[in-house]
Formats: C-alpha cells, sequence, structure tokens
C-alpha cells in the first residue's frame, strides 16, 4: 500500500514538475538524484557498488562502471541507465525485486539524458552533436534546366479507382514534378498544370529519382509477385534510355547514382542488387538484410548507399566497390524512406515506428531523433494500438526536412530539427473512408512543400 500510495504522489507532483521544466531544465541536482536514490543507492551508493557504479554524485553516474559508461549525453535510446529500468523481463529490470521505476520518472530520466545531463541548473549541456549545416552550391550544369517538350501522347488506363501516389519527386534544378500513377508517370508544372506523360507499362511505379542534372529520370517498380524493373528515362523528350533488372517481384527502393552510371534496387528478394547503367551488368549484390529491402538512396557526392529494410535495419556500404561501412541502428519498425542532405554529411530515415532520425554518416551517430513525430488521434470507439507511422521524408536544399505520417499531416522540420510548420491534406472523404498522405518532396528552390495523398492527389503548400 506504501509503493501504491508513493506512485500516485508522483503521478500527481509530475504534472507540476515538467510544467517547471519549460523554466528551468532538467538537472540531475533537482530532479534526476531524488530519483535514483529511491530505487538505486541501495545496490549502487557511496556503501556498495555493483557493476562498479556509484550513482551517489553526479560525477560518480558520469563515471560509469566495468561495463563501461550508462548515460550517453543526447541518445537515451542508447543509455544503459534507460534500458535496464525499463526492462521487461522481470530478472532483467532494475531496480532487482522491487517494484519498476514509475513511468513519468522513467519519462524524467530520458529528458535529463536527451537534453544534455546538467548537473545543474546553472550547467551548461555535456558535448551533443548538433545538426550544423552550410547549404552547398547546387550542382552546375551547362544550359537551361531539363523540361518536358512535347512529350508523346500515353494512353491512361481506365481505373475503377484513385489510384494511390506510391512515388513522387521533385527536379532539383526546376520547377518540375513527378508523380506516379498506374502505368504511367505525370510530369506536373504545378498540381494543375500538366506537361506531359511517361509510359511505365511495366505496371505500378514505387519509386521515382531525378538525377542531380535534372535530365534523367529513374522509375522502379512493376507488378507484385509477377515483374519488378528499373527504367530510365530522358525528361525531355520522354524517351527510355535503360532498363534494368528482371525480378520476379516488383521493385520497391530504388535509386540513380549521382553520375547516372548505376542504379540499386531492392524488394522482397531481401538483397540489394547494384547495376550498370552503361551496360545493363550486374556489379553488386549486397546481402546483409535479411527482410525486404524498402528503401534505398546514394548520397549526393556518389561515395555512399543507404539501404533499409522491414524489421527496421540500415546498412551504409561504399557506392564503388560493395562493401559494408557500418550500420545505423534505432529504428524497431519498417523503414520507410531514406534522404539524404545535400552535403552528404547526414542522411534522414522514418519508419512505421513513429521514429524520424537525422544520422551523422562518419560514425553513425543519430544526431537528432524524433519519436512520436506524427502521433495519430484515437477514433472514437477505437481501442488498442493506432497505427503511428511516418511514411516517407525528403530533405530540401537548405538542410529542412518534410515528413508525412498516418495522423494525415505534412510536417517540415529546420536545418536543426525542429518542427517549424505543419499542413494537413483536405479532410474531404466519404464517411469510413481515411485519406493519408503517402510521400512528399520540397520544390528544388525550397519554396514549396509538396505532397501526393492516398487518393492520387498532389497537393502543394508554401515553405516560407
Amino acid at each position: 500500500m506504501r509503493c501504491l500510495s508513493l506512485v500516485l504522489a508522483m503521478a500527481l507532483l509530475a504534472g507540476p514538475l515538467l510544467a517547471a521544466d519549460a523554466e528551468k531544465p532538467i538537472n540531475f541536482e533537482e530532479h534526476i538524484a531524488g530519483i535514483l536514490k529511491q530505487h538505486c543507492l541501495q545496490c549502487h551508493g557511496e556503501g556498495k557498488q555493483e557493476s562498479g557504479l556509484n550513482f551517489a554524485s553526479y560525477a560518480g553516474l558520469m563515471k560509469g562502471g566495468s561495463g563501461g559508461e550508462v548515460v550517453v549525453a543526447g541518445r537515451s535510446s542508447a543509455s544503459r541507465l534507460v534500458e535496464v529500468i525499463t526492462a521487461e523481463e522481470e530478472g532483467e529490470r532494475m531496480p532487482p525485486d522491487n517494484d519498476p521505476v514509475p513511468p513519468e520518472q522513467v519519462a524524467m530520466i530520458k529528458q535529463w539524458i536527451d537534453t544534455g545531463l546538467r548537473e545543474n541548473a546553472g550547467s551548461s549541456v555535456a558535448a551533443m552533436r548538433t545538426l550544423g549545416f552550410t547549404p552547398t552550391a547546387a550542382a552546375s550544369h551547362d544550359g537551361p534546366a531539363p523540361m518536358p517538350a512535347d512529350l508523346p501522347a500515353v494512353e491512361r488506363p481506365q481505373l475503377r479507382r484513385p489510384f494511390p501516389v506510391l512515388a513522387l519527386a521533385a527536379s532539383p534544378r526546376a520547377d518540375l514534378t513527378a508523380v506516379a500513377s498506374y502505368e504511367l508517370v505525370d510530369l506536373m508544372a504545378t498540381p494543375e498544370q500538366s506537361l506531359g506523360a511517361i509510359g511505365f507499362p511495366e505496371g505500378e511505379p514505387h519509386v521515382l529519382r531525378f538525377s542531380p542534372s535534372g535530365g534523367r529520370l529513374l522509375v522502379a517498380g512493376g507488378r507484385p509477385v509477377q515483374t519488378g524493373v528499373a527504367a530510365i528515362f530522358d525528361v525531355v523528350t520522354g524517351n527510355r534510355l535503360a532498363t534494368v533488372g528482371d525480378e520476379p517481384d516488383a521493385v520497391i527502393a530504388a535509386d540513380i547514382s549521382p553520375d547516372e552510371r548505376r542504379v540499386a534496387l531492392g524488394g522482397s528478394g531481401r538483397v540489394v542488387k547494384v547495376f550498370s547503367t552503361e551496360d545493363g551488368s550486374l556489379l553488386h549484390t549486397l546481402t546483409k538484410h535479411t527482410d525486404w529491402v524498402t528503401a534505398i538512396a546514394y548520397s549526393p557526392d556518389g561515395k555512399l548507399l543507404a539501404t533499409g529494410d522491414r524489421i527496421g535495419n540500415i546498412h551504409l556500404w561504399d557506392a564503388e566497390s560493395g562493401g559494408v561501412v557500418l550500420p545505423l541502428a534505432e529504428h524497431k519498425g519498417s523503414i520507410r524512406a531514406l534522404s539524404w542532405r545535400s552535403d552528404s554529411g547526414v542522411v534522414a530515415s522514418c519508419g512505421e515506428d513513429g521514429l524520424v532520425v537525422w544520422w551523422d554518416v562518419k560514425d553513425g551517430w543519430p544526431v537528432a531523433s524524433k519519436p512520436n513525430a506524427h502521433p495519430p488521434k484515437r477514433p472514437e470507439g477505437v481501442y488498442g494500438t493506432v497505427p503511428n507511422g511516418v511514411l516517407d521524408a525528403a530533405f530540401g536544399p537548405s538542410g529542412e526536412l518534410a515528413t508525412c505520417g498516418r495522423d494525415g499531416k505534412i510536417k517540415l522540420w529546420s536545418a536543426k530539427g525542429k518542427e517549424e510548420k505543419s499542413f494537413a491534406i483536405p479532410d474531404d472523404a466519404p464517411a469510413g473512408v481515411t485519406i493519408v498522405p503517402t510521400r512528399v518532396a520540397i520544390s528544388f528552390d525550397g519554396k514549396a512543400v509538396l505532397a501526393g495523398d492516398s487518393a492520387g492527389r498532389l497537393h502543394t503548400w508554401p515553405s516560407r
């Protein structure tokens, strides 16, 4: 009964305490020391130090123990302290043979770690990485930006219902957007102005990518459980220049290298295949993934290739040799998109676990992460887990990032990882039908955010 009273008391205090944090940063002396004293000092204090851990002082906690550090500034998800107090198995959870640390106290510890491990209210934060970014100039190309001109007529299939926008891409040099539809790709100057279409008779386009020059468009997809290919088209004429891959299932992830010499593709086969665009030969087969490959992206400098899969694994590869560079471990659900910042220093990932992460690719450090980035509202009368996925992410020219999710929102994040704007697609679906944004992009000049939705429509909003 005493333990129950204590938990209730802490729950009542949590609200005012969290509110006060808006004025006073969470710090060890005022917020964390008391929690550790209550739950940890019996085994990890001045008298007894199991595993070499002493939580009686800030210095002792920062020192860690025989197993190394227990808190990592800015990354509660990788901190051993959080791992052991939230373990699901009683035999692994700390403190042993006692009630778990209350959720509000766990949240306090996480926030303290993520905001820099301050010792007291006047302390500076521990060394943490930032998303500092200086936009690089767009690759120079001679002549005007490529734009469609008198594209051949394409027969548009008659569909019984709207086809969702499975893929979307914005030209890096012009006011031009490619929008996937069934057996074709629409090229749009605005959501209302069509410049023509490119046929893709192989079936559903799951991936669209412009080359850095803006003159080539990669279209990858196919027919599920039948066939899959990746094709390269000339943006101006609509001519097909190359086709690679002959897969037994639709290609669901692909990208073209910045020099246009390689195409990497993947899908349900669990491998990433890298083809030469010059002769169609298979250059590399990358085999680290153990589930469907769901996202692929070349770095803008052409040195690295990032790939993600359906169980949350992300790997970085050397784009030239195909060798493994390092894994990126943080997601617990399917990876929906990978997008590179223009300086090639950061790759962003998003997934069905509701998480958006900005990764420093030098060593795989998650410089910033946004859990629950697109929290959905619980429909009336619905119980249990509500789907909470982030469905797409795309960087803009100045380091800004656009995302969309199952909450029906499109969000714009600053180059520092702060949410700046939120947009919503029109709520005009018939009763019982939910329309969600499926793909996002940012215009070449960063002035507009674009999104496609599950009803096959293209939307745009000013970003500034």
